[in-house]
C-alpha cells in the first residue's frame, strides 16, 4: 500500500534533526522521506508497519531505517480511549545521507557506514549489548551542539555498523515512487484494517473502502504490498493475539477469539506460521523470560 511523503522539519542551525515527541500515538500515517531514521521508543505498545513486515512493538525498542523506507508505528486501541492516561514517547534522528556532504560516506574510513546507511533500507532492528551502550548516547544527542553533537552521530551509526545485535526487518527494499493522488485512498484503507481486524473483512467490504472492485482491489493491493490482502490481514491479526498473550491473563481460547479467529485450529496453524511456534509454546517461552528478568 503506497505511504505519503512527509516532510521532516529542520533547523537551519543544525545538519540534522533530533525529536522528542509524546502523545497517545507516534505519526499516525504510513508515510516515507528521504531521511534516514534512527527511532528509540521509550514508551508505547501496539503494531508497527515497516516496508511490508507487520510485527509488534514494545518500549525499549531501537530501529534504524534508510531513506524512503515506509513505516508506521501504530499504537493499541486502549491508547485512544477516551481520559486514557496511557502516553507514547519516542526519540527519532533524522538526517540525509549527505548531510556532511556528497562523498563523504565514501571515504575509506567510513566504508562501514556507508554499507551500514545501505543496508538499512531494508530496516534493521537493533537489539543486546549494543542497544544498551547506544540509549545514553542517543540522550546525550539531544544534549550537545556543534562538532560533538556530529562526532556524537558518527559514533553511534559506527557502533551499529560494525555490531552483530541487529536484524533485519524486511528481505527485499521497495524504493517508493511519490504518487500524491494515492495517499489518502491508501491510508483509509490501512486504518479499516486497523480498526476492523477483530470482525470478519470481506474482500468486497476491503475494496469498497477504496473504491475499487474486488478483482482491481487484489491486483492493487499485491502490487503495492507484494502480500495477498487476507495474508496482510492474518499478519495483524496475529500482531494483536502476540500482544495478547504477553500482556493480558488470557486463555489462548480467548486470545483466538478477540484476535478476529473463530476456529482454534485456524489460530493454531496461522500462528504456527507466522512465529514458528505455536501460541502455547510462545507464552510458555515468555513466562519463563520475564521470570528469569
Amino acid at each position: 500500500m503506497k505511504p505519503h511523503l512527509l516532510k521532516v522539519p529542520h533547523k537551519p542551525e543544525s545538519s540534522f534533526s533530533v525529536h522528542q515527541n509524546t502523545g497517545q500515538n507516534f505519526y499516525n500515517q504510513w508515510h516515507f522521506h528521504p531521511e534516514i531514521e534512527l527511532i528509540y521508543i521509550h514508551k508505547g505498545r501496539g503494531t508497527r508497519f515497516i516496508g511490508n513486515d507487520v510485527h509488534r512493538f514494545e518500549p525499549d525498542e531501537l530501529c534504524l531505517f534508510g531513506a524512503n523506507l515506509a513505516h508506521m508505528w501504530r499504537c493499541d486501541p486502549e491508547y485512544f480511549v477516551e481520559d486514557s492516561k496511557l502516553k507514547a514517547e519516542v526519540t527519532v534522528i533524522y538526517f540525509h545521507h549527505d548531510f556532511l556532504g556528497e562523498r563523504f560516506f565514501s571515504t575509506p574510513e567510513l566504508k562501514n557506514i556507508e554499507l551500514l546507511l545501505e543496508k538499512a533500507k531494508l530496516g534493521i532492528k537493533i537489539m543486546g549489548k549494543t542497544k544498551a551502550e547506544l540509549k545514553p548516547m542517543i540522550k546525550k544527542l539531544q544534549e550537545t551542539t556543534g562538532l560533538e553533537r556530529v562526532m556524537l552521530l558518527l559514533s553511534i551509526l559506527e557502533k551499529i555498523a560494525v555490531s552483530k545485535d541487529r536484524e533485519y526487518i524486511n528481505t527485499i527494499y521497495q524504493p517508493n515512487k511519490i504518487e500524491p493522488q494515492e495517499a489518502d485512498r491508501l491510508n483509509k484503507v490501512f486504518h479499516y484494517i486497523s480498526e476492523n481486524f477483530q470482525k470478519k473483512i470481506s474482500l468486497e467490504e476491503i475494496a469498497s473502502v477504496a473504491n475499487l472492485s474486488a478483482k482491481a482491489f487484489c491486483r492493487y493491493f499485491k502490487t503495492k504490498t507484494r502480500k495477498t490482502f487476507q495474508d496482510f490481514l492474518l499478519e495483524v491479526k496475529i500482531a494483536h493475539a502476540c500482544n495478547l498473550i504477553l500482556e493480558k491473563d488470557m486463555t489462548i481460547y480467548e486470545v483466538c477469539y478477540d484476535s478476529g479467529f473463530n476456529n482454534l485450529s485456524n489460530f493454531n496453524r496461522y500462528f504456527k506460521k507466522l512465529m514458528n511456534k505455536t501460541p502455547l509454546e510462545f507464552k510458555k517461552e515468555h513466562r519463563i523470560l520475564r521470570e528469569v528478568g
